[in-house]
């Protein structure tokens, strides 16, 4: 057990805590808020979201989030509110209020989740233009409800906006009590979670304890426990490392791009990904809901080794470059030499990844991100393709094909790319690339498609591309559903 200092609704609360103590659990089990609901515990449904924010910052937006998968001990020094702290001594918050009145909850499990993703959006858009149909669906994309058929919660967010609310002075007041995590564990310990706040500190406790985990979101390590059971005993938190935590352009001239932290979270990467990667940004809007992302990590993408995570197929196709350290210092290498095998990889044990370089797309190059799953929305990948291309007087150079969905790692499609390099833009030359493809590939089947079905999907994704650039768009999109 370890100890987490935190404000809860504005008041200071000390818990004693096992590392592998959800936020949610923290809430429900041994304060007794249980506002806060448990519906899937795997960060899908929403009904567990709470809002946070660093308790010394009271300026910054709060964030969304799900507090099924969110470790307990994370809360230090934050400002934690539920659903239980909206109303004040005036009345109910406008989120709460227009849900009443517009009639959007039923038999009311996903109600309070429901409440704290408005109240999240009323907090940072407040009395300004009015909520665009873009924006409510990012912001309550990740709250599922099988009641309402979600026109009324839609139209609570569209009237609660008119509406002013008096905060009550805890919320934007700075906390003087919470301060850095204390080392909480003596040596040895068989129970603990780090926090360390440089990368120093986190090779120590990386090369002392080699068989703990490192968590920063969490959205994926921690459903071992919430879905399969397994106790995480030793956990070292990359989130508080300062220098994982920076977005940089890169200072050399002759190789352009950005520096990512590997603890920079999908949400703070959305600006530089719109402004530069406009087909990346588009991929991480259904990358999960913005519960998900405002706090999981590229680097843990990456670092988890999934064949089907989506951010590393559009890495790859990028030339996306890592920076790992190490307790003999830093190394790069190019991120298709990092995955080895399914989840295996070549990180050390002593090892972390600190930041991941992309490259700035060339003048005339482009990149296009296609996703295929059985939702549209937050749901994992079949099958995600990520096409890197230039188109010079006719024919294609700079050629890079990453796919996800296709093997047992994310991989590029050095034959499928070879029969494009060089070639001008018709049908012959894709359907060359399609032929190449099979020697590429071999993919599995499992519950999200067959072999079959994901060589065609991938095949049928070239088709598209090609699509694409001979066709106008509107025919593209009539050809695109009509097969």
């Amino acid at each position: 057990m370890a100890s987490v200092e935190f404000l809860l609704n504005g008041v200071l609360k000390r818990c004693n805590v096992a590392p592998d103590t959800s936020a949610l659990n923290l809430l429900r089990d041994t304060l007794g808020y249980t506002g806060t609901k448990e519906g899937c515990a795997s960060g899908d449904c929403g009904a567990c979201t709470v809002a946070l924010r660093d308790a010394n910052a009271p300026n910054a937006d709060f964030a969304s989030v799900n507090a099924c998968i969110t470790p307990a001990h994370q809360l230090q020094d934050k400002l934690l509110v539920t659903v239980e702290g909206l109303e004040t001594a005036e009345g109910l918050h406008p989120a709460q209020q227009t849900m009443i009145e517009c009639h959007a909850s039923q038999c009311g499990f996903c109600t309070p989740g429901i409440v704290m993703s408005l109240f999240t959006l009323y907090q940072g858009n407040a009395l300004k233009a009015p909520f665009s149909h873009r924006v409510l669906e990012e912001a309550l994309g990740g709250n599922l409800c099988r009641c309402t058929g979600y026109r009324p919660i839609r139209d609570a967010a569209l009237q609660m906006q008119t509406m002013r609310w008096q905060p009550p002075a805890w919320l934007d007041a700075a906390s003087s009590a919470a301060q850095s995590m204390p080392s909480n564990d003596p040596p040895g310990d068989a129970l603990f979670f780090k926090s360390p706040t440089s990368l120093d500190a986190l090779l120590t406790l990386r090369a002392r304890h080699p068989n703990a985990r490192l968590v920063a979101g969490a959205t994926d390590l921690w459903l071992e426990n919430t879905q399969q059971l397994k106790a995480l005993n030793q956990l070292i938190d990359v989130t508080r490392v300062d220098e994982l935590r920076h977005i940089e352009a890169s200072d050399d001239p002759s190789r352009p791009g950005w520096w990512i932290g590997a603890a920079v979270t999908y949400t703070e990467l959305e600006t530089l990904f719109e402004r530069h990667f406009p087909a990346f940004a588009h991929l991480l809007s259904r990358l999960g809901s913005r519960q998900i992302r405002n706090r999981g990590t590229l680097g843990g993408n990456i670092a988890n080794a999934s064949p089907i995570g989506d951010t590393p197929p559009v890495l790859l196709a990028l030339g996306a470059w890592l920076e790992i350290a190490g307790p003999s210092g830093a190394r790069s290498l190019p991120l298709e030499s990092f995955f080895i095998d399914y989840k295996k990889t070549a990180l050390q044990s002593d090892e972390v990844i600190s930041r991941i370089f992309i490259p700035a797309l060339t003048e005339h190059a482009t990149l296009r991100v296609w996703k295929l799953s059985k939702r549209r929305e937050d749901d994992i990948s079949a099958v995600l393709g990520a096409f890197h291309y230039a188109i010079d007087d006719g024919a294609f150079s700079q050629v890079r094909l990453g796919f996800g969905g296709m093997a047992a790692i994310s991989k590029r499609a050095l034959h499928a790319e070879a029969a494009l390099e060089g070639q001008p833009v018709t049908q012959a030359s894709f359907q060359a690339a399609q032929r190449a493809l099979a020697r590429d590939f071999e993919p599995m089947s499992d519950v999200r498609g067959s072999s079959h079905y994901r060589e065609q999907a991938a095949a049928n994704l070239l088709e598209r591309l090609y699509l694409t650039l001979t066709m106008p768009t509107q025919e593209v999109m009539i050809h695109a559903y009509a097969h």
